[in-house]
Order: structure tokens, then C-alpha cells, then sequence
């Protein structure tokens, strides 16, 4: 496929993190672009704005007119690409399939990357954040790139970035094995928990494909790996012990803020007192492997260090949405037991003392099934813990498993079960709170708005008694 050939693309699924990214990207190139997704977001309500069409019916007849003529896929002008997360019985996929070859997102990625100078990062956690710093850095210091990333940069507020060199980070997704698809220049690695076993089965299988990912880097190509990762082939360690070959070391929290001082092996003097713009103590080790991958590109540490204190991180990502002295709610995409776990570290570094009530819902049957005691761990670090139903997302229920076999393995003293419409009723009477944190990668997103609604209007009742009504 040649990339200059295609003037018209449809996306099916296109409201996802990284299709958007993809829709964005043949929107610059001057292609007609079109999509379906199941529902209308906030995301996709900026693509229209941007003036490409979306359909939310999955129906034939929601599709452009001009996608349903052959002729056009004959003469490779039309480009269609879904993401393996659309329904086998979809209309729309099963339709366009009889008439033109379909492109996995995953794929369509590598050929865009195809003679570029890839900087790709990978892991089961971690990679979002770890390549939206990595994107800063060099945008920030005048280096430049292209980035296709897992979400929206509040630096940027988009998740593609447009360079003018052929420099382009990528995030390098293992759902379904989509990061072989990736022959990377730089390669990041952040770690390899078990996850996605809908697909793997197995970790022993998951580890596989990424040692595979990891051979795929081009000749003289520069692997970057969390330290004690079982990965066979030679590369840069980091992390934030002192056994690795990029450290971080007399991490400080001031004001919120994290501190630190960077060596990358004992050859080289530390860099001192480096500021990082978002919390978190896995983020002080995200930003590690993204200052390891800038001085392997040759840039200044200097200009580093002005580009780490100004980031300001990605939605979803330890995102602040209240942020008073007394008063602090704070929402991640967490949903996996290790994500969890290191969030609600660094909330509970952050606020030593304060109440934590933790709001989580599960995502995906097979993950929950597959790490319902993980679960019930990580998430009993919270005070109080909140738990929704699971998103389904692409599954169909799994006999058995449901939000309660979590419930009842936490050791938490205030935990619950509640609808969504009763999670908005507690927020609305909830004296008690200090720290609320929103967590999962399903639809609780939509919910961050009426809860912090609630939240503030609470607030003002307290201080103004006199103030009585509350949103509705």
C-alpha cells in the first residue's frame, strides 16, 4: 500500500485513542475521512468539529456512499481500517470486508512508520505516559518529532503530533501482538505483567511476543528496559534502584512535586535536582527511560530538564480535578492490579494521613476473572473503595464473575458495590472526604464531571449551610 494513493479513509471503530490518532492523521494529509463508533464522546465530538463525518449506527447505510463503490478500492484510493476491538458480527466490518482488503490499526501504523527514524515504547503499564514525555522532550527542545500516543497530552491536548523531521514516536500496543508490526530505531520497554490472557493464555506467551518485539529493532538499533525484565537482549536498564544502568536516585516530594537526581552509569556525573511536572513515583521512572532515549538522540541535558518540569501529562493519567488544600480528587485509566497499585502509592505518598476513597470499575470479564485476587489487593490500599459493575468493552459476560468476587476478597473496612446512579448519590452526602480518586479504563471517565459536580457542591454546603440544593 502506498500511502499517496489513498484519498479516502473510513475507520471503523474510530472514536478509540489510537484509531482517532489515525483519523487525524490522513485528516492532515487531505484525505476524506469517515467513521463509526458505537457511541458519541467527547473525543469524537472533536473529530466532527475537525470536519471528519461519524456515524453511530452500525448500519450500511450509515456509510458514506462513496465507500460502497468498489471501483474505488480497485483503484487503491480507499483505505479502511478497524481495530480488532469491533464486534465479530458488526454490519459495517462484515460489509466492507466483501469489497475491500481491511487494514488492522496495528498495521497501518507500520507502514506509516516505514522509513522513519521509530522511537516505540511498549509495555503492559506505563507506555502512554512514558511516550507522551518522550514526545515533549524532543518537541520541547526544538529536536522535533511525530507521535502517534495513547492519549490526549494536556501539553498539546491531542493524541498525534505533526514534526517536520522523520522522527516518530509511537506507542507500541501488545493487545493482540499489534507491536510487531514496529521495527523501531529505539525501543522502550516498561514492563511485562501479565495482562490481555483473552489473547496470551498464557505470561509465558505474552513475555514471548515481547522479546519478539524487542528483535525487531533495526540494525544498531537501541533497546531501553526496565531493569529485571526477562528480556534476552542486550539494552539500557533504568529504574529507581541503584542496580540499574539509568537511575534515579534522592527522590524528593515538595509541594506535590517530585525531585530527583538522574546518572545514566556511573561513567557520567548525576544530573541534579531535576523536576518532574506530574506526580508519582512510576512516573519518576517513566521520565528515566524517556531521559535515557533524549541523550541517545544527543540532546542537551539542560534542555531535558526544562522540558520534564514543563510537562504537564496526559487526560486519564493522574489527572487532577480538584486540587485544594483540603479537598483533592484525582482521575487514572488504572486497570490492571500493578497500575492500581502504584497509583494508590503515590496518592498515599502524596496525602500521608488523608482518607483515601478509591471509585474503580473493572474492565473486561477475562481481566477480572483472571485477576480478581490481584485486585482485591492493590485496591485495599484504599480507606473506602467504591465498586462499579464491569465494563464489558469488547466481552460478553463470563458466567460466575462479576464485581462481588472482587468485593469480597478486599480487606478494606468501607467498601461497597453501587450502580453509577448511587455512586453520584453517596459523592452528593459524602462528609467524609479528603482524597477521591476516579480508576478504570471503561466509560467511569463520563462519570468524572457529575461526581466532581457533587463533590464542589458539597463543599459549598459546608461552608455556606445556608446552601441547601444539590446537583441533580
Amino acid at each position: 500500500m502506498n500511502l499517496n494513493d489513498i484519498k479516502q479513509v473510513y475507520l471503523i471503530g474510530i472514536g478509540g485513542i489510537g484509531m482517532s490518532g489515525l483519523a487525524r492523521y490522513f485528516n492532515r494529509r487531505g484525505c476524506t475521512v469517515a467513521g463509526y463508533d458505537r457511541t458519541s464522546t467527547p473525543l469524537t465530538k472533536e473529530l466532527e468539529s475537525e470536519g471528519i463525518t461519524i456515524s453511530y449506527v452500525d448500519d450500511t447505510n450509515t456509510v458514506p456512499e462513496h465507500f460502497l463503490n468498489s471501483q474505488c478500492s480497485i483503484l487503491n484510493a480507499q483505505l479502511v481500517i478497524f481495530t480488532p476491538a469491533i464486534p465479530k458480527d458488526s454490519a459495517i466490518l462484515n460489509h466492507l470486508k466483501e469489497s475491500h482488503t481491511l487494514y488492522k490499526r496495528s498495521e497501518v501504523l507500520g507502514i506509516i512508520s516505514k522509513g522513519m527514524f521509530t522511537i516505540a515504547v511498549a509495555g503492559t503499564h506505563g507506555k502512554t505516559t512514558t511516550s507522551s514525555i518522550v514526545a515533549h522532550i524532543l518537541k520541547h527542545s526544538g529536536y522535533d518529532c511525530s507521535a502517534f500516543l495513547g492519549g490526549i497530552t494536556a501539553n498539546y491536548q491531542t493524541n498525534v503530533l505533526f514534526g517536520d523531521n522523520n522522527t516518530l514516536v509511537v506507542e507500541a500496543d501488545e493487545y493482540d501482538r499489534s507491536f510487531l508490526t514496529l521495527h523501531p530505531d529505539i525501543a522502550i520497554v516498561t514492563s511485562m505483567d501479565a495482562d490481555h490472557l483473552d489473547i496470551y493464555n498464557d505470561k509465558s506467551y505474552l513475555e514471548d511476543s515481547f522479546r519478539k518485539f524487542a528483535a525487531q529493532l533495526k540494525p544498531n538499533g537501541i533497546l531501553i528496559k526496565k531493569q529485571g525484565l526477562p528480556l534476552d537482549q542486550e539494552g539500557i536498564t533504568y529504574s529507581t534502584q541503584l542496580d540499574a544502568a539509568a537511575q534515579a536516585t534522592n527522590i524528593t516530594i515538595e509541594n506535590g512535586n517530585y525531585y530527583f537526581d538522574y546518572q545514566l552509569s556511573n561513567l557520567k556525573p548525576k544530573t541534579l535536582n531535576l523536576q518532574l511536572g506530574i506526580p508519582g513515583l512510576h512516573n519518576v521512572e517513566n521520565a528515566v527511560a524517556a531521559i535515557t532515549v533524549a541523550l541517545q538522540l544527543g540532546i542537551d541535558m539542560e534542555k531535558i530538564k526544562a522540558a520534564l518540569a514543563s510537562f504537564r501529562g496526559v487526560k486519564r493519567r493522574f489527572e487532577y480535578i480538584i486540587r485544594e488544600q483540603n479537598r483533592v480528587m484525582i482521575d487514572d485509566y488504572a486497570h490492571h492490579p500493578e497500575e492500581i497499585k502504584a497509583f494508590l502509592g503515590s496518592v498515599k505518598a502524596l496525602y500521608p494521613g488523608k482518607k483515601i476513597t478509591c471509585i474503580f470499575q473493572p474492565h473486561l470479564y477475562s481481566r477480572t476473572r483472571d485477576f480478581a485476587a490481584g485486585f482485591a489487593e492493590s485496591l485495599s490500599m484504599a480507606d473506602e473503595l467504591i465498586l462499579l459493575p464491569i465494563y464489558p468493552a469488547r466481552e460478553l459476560p463470563i458466567p460466575g464473575v462479576d464485581s462481588e468476587m472482587v468485593l469480597k476478597q478486599v480487606t478494606a473496612v468501607q467498601k461497597s458495590l453501587l450502580s453509577k446512579e448511587e455512586v453520584l448519590e453517596r459523592m452528593a452526602a459524602a462528609k467524609d472526604w479528603e482524597v477521591v480518586v476516579t480508576v478504570g479504563a471503561g466509560d467511569i471517565d463520563a462519570m468524572v464531571i457529575p461526581i466532581k459536580e457533587r463533590l464542589m457542591a458539597l463543599q459549598l454546603r459546608q461552608t455556606f449551610p445556608a446552601l441547601r440544593s444539590a446537583p441533580k
